[in-house]
């Protein structure tokens, strides 16, 4: 299993600083993970410095709460798009989905549409924190059947992260054709390849180039 492809190197930090985000870029180009995720204010800069790479680029969508207003999302997909950003990572409105409003489905339904025009991937955060079992497979069927490519674990602010539980009930929720990235609290090799194991398809982690680390040594000593 080559664990730097299922890695979304990430930095969300609201101290981030421009040689922050150049340091990313580098060692995401250096480790070939299968992206970046920044803050949308350093999506262009990312863009620019991730030029002729294969590198995606990720930003985030009404973070980190979810309860912005509709048109707000749809308007920072928008500038995420030009900016450069391949994926959205965008979070439910959680308030939302607790009233049991339709709205949350019609929301993720628009956010859909208007990044597939644009060819982009768009994930949706669920915040598996804040939500019971019963909870994470309703909104799982939720953004299932607002045709979301992914359905994302955590946003890392909230009280705890991503779950092994979690990811298995979620990846018996959804079908096989949706995604899951789970995200908040990787931090070692064993907790990625655990998460791969129960499910997950990509890793959301400020840890990626310790994990990498971890792999090499683990890999000469298979050798």
């Amino acid at each position: 299993m080559e664990i730097n492809h299922y890695i979304e190197h990430t930095n969300l930090n609201p101290t981030i600083t421009e040689s922050q985000i150049d340091l990313l870029v580098h060692e995401a180009k250096e480790n070939r993970f299968f992206g970046i995720c920044v803050p949308p204010f350093w999506v262009k800069r990312a863009a620019r410095e991730l030029l002729n790479s294969d590198v995606q680029l990720v930003t985030v969508i009404g973070f980190p709460l979810g309860y912005q207003m509709t048109e707000v999302k749809l308007r920072e997909i928008e500038l995420a798009i030009e900016n450069g950003a391949n994926e959205l990572d965008l979070v439910m409105n959680i308030s939302s989905f607790k009233t049991r409003l339709p709205w949350t489905k019609i929301e993720l339904a628009k956010c859909s549409k208007v990044a597939h025009e644009a060819d982009s991937i768009l994930k949706v955060i669920i915040e598996t924190a804040y939500l019971s079992d019963e909870e994470i497979i309703r909104a799982s069927a939720l953004c299932a059947e607002a045709g979301v490519d992914f359905v994302k674990t955590s946003t890392g602010f909230a009280s705890s992260g991503a779950k092994l539980e979690n990811i298995q009930l979620m990846r018996k929720s959804l079908p096989s054709n949706v995604g899951i990235k789970a995200s908040g609290g990787i931090k070692t090799l064993a907790d990625a390849e655990a998460m791969i194991s129960a499910g997950a398809d990509r890793i959301g982690t400020s840890s990626g180039v310790a994990i990498m680390k971890e792999w090499h040594e683990s890999s000469k000593n298979i050798r």
